[in-house]
């Protein structure tokens, strides 16, 4: 009874608050909450059969082993070929330091197990698996959040599509803004009459403006220039939203607009939308597999960098529960 009342009631918070408004970042740790009640809820009601609860516990127990002994290495093996296809940069370093930090908790909870006549130890290893595990229940909340709210939108009409642009090859869209410029055209092909706008100044190492190279993209695609226009000042994502509403608007349009920006990037787009009060949403294109895991986590610091004060707060208290009760007992 208790674990349905529970699961009935973080379900209906859950759809209330993305009814209202699904670009806020509290309904992905709803979500979370919902889901995880409600498994307990469908756990409680397999009471009676001893077998199948047995076997749901058995596979979470494998899930959990398999997540903290195969997870720091593919996340390390990731972090290897984004150092040698994107170069030595620190965001492509996340999921390598992702990896080994995981790794170095796993390590440190062990050693805290072998060696449990070390209070100190003991305590450390708790305050260590505290944060990780709070920055994993952020991360998941994230990450299945972003896939519901990518597929809500996911075959949406719009009568504008603001493409956010990415970084040039020298005067070449790259891949990775090519697939959001084909999404857009997917989108243009159901909404016809649709208005693409291009948006993304020229940055130090282009040779020329984002803007104009995207538009000569689709122009090769087939679409007609009089459905392309140029916002060619923008340098942040920020800058993409504002500069590109502003322009539909003084072409006096008002209809639904969709921005399109890469399936990793498009939660946090969406809050940033929020944010400036404009009213759209947003739509992802696919990337590069190799690329999820690390843009995943970069998207993941910077929403932790956003809300930084309340995340602060937050595993300051977790790391320091244990050492309090630790000092408390001696």
């Amino acid at each position: 009874m208790i674990p349905g009342v529970f699961a009935l009631a973080s379900v209906l918070v859950f759809v209330v608050r993305f009814a209202r408004e699904p670009r806020r970042f509290g309904n992905a740790v709803w979500f979370v909450i919902a889901l995880g009640f409600t498994g307990l809820w469908l756990l409680s009601l397999l009471r009676a059969v001893q077998w199948a609860q047995t076997a749901v516990l058995v596979l979470v127990g494998i899930a959990a082993v398999l997540a903290a002994l195969v997870l720091p290495w593919a996340l390390i093996a990731n972090g290897v070929v984004m150092l040698r296809r994107e170069g030595h940069r620190l965001a492509n370093l996340l999921s390598l330091l992702a990896g080994l930090g995981l790794l170095a908790v796993f390590v440190l909870a062990v050693t805290a197990l072998a060696f449990n006549d070390s209070p100190l130890l003991l305590v450390t290893a708790m305050m260590a698996l505290l944060v990780t595990g709070y920055l994993a229940f952020l991360f998941t909340a994230l990450l299945l959040y972003s896939i519901l709210y990518s597929q809500v939108n996911r075959h949406a009409r719009a009568g504008a599509v603001i493409v956010l642009g990415s970084g040039l090859l020298g005067d070449r869209v790259p891949p990775l803004l090519a697939s959001r410029l084909d999404r857009a055209v997917q989108v243009q092909q159901r909404s016809p009459g649709a208005l693409l706008v291009v948006s993304g100044g020229q940055g130090s190492d282009e040779l020329t403006s984002e803007a104009a190279a995207m538009a000569r993209y689709l122009a090769a695609a087939g679409v007609p220039d009089s459905q392309v226009v140029l916002e060619d000042r923008a340098t942040t994502t920020d800058e993409n939203l504002r500069f590109s509403v502003a322009l539909l608007g003084a072409r006096g349009f008002a209809g639904p607009i969709l921005a399109v920006t890469n399936n990793y990037h498009v939660f946090r787009t969406a809050l940033l939308a929020r944010r400036l009060g404009l009213r759209l949403n947003v739509i992802g294109a696919k990337t590069a597999s190799y690329f999820v895991p690390s843009a995943f986590l970069r998207e993941f610091v910077a929403l932790l960098l956003q809300y930084r004060k309340t995340n602060a707060a937050i595993l300051l208290m977790l790391a320091a529960g244990p050492l309090l009760l630790f000092w408390y007992d001696q």
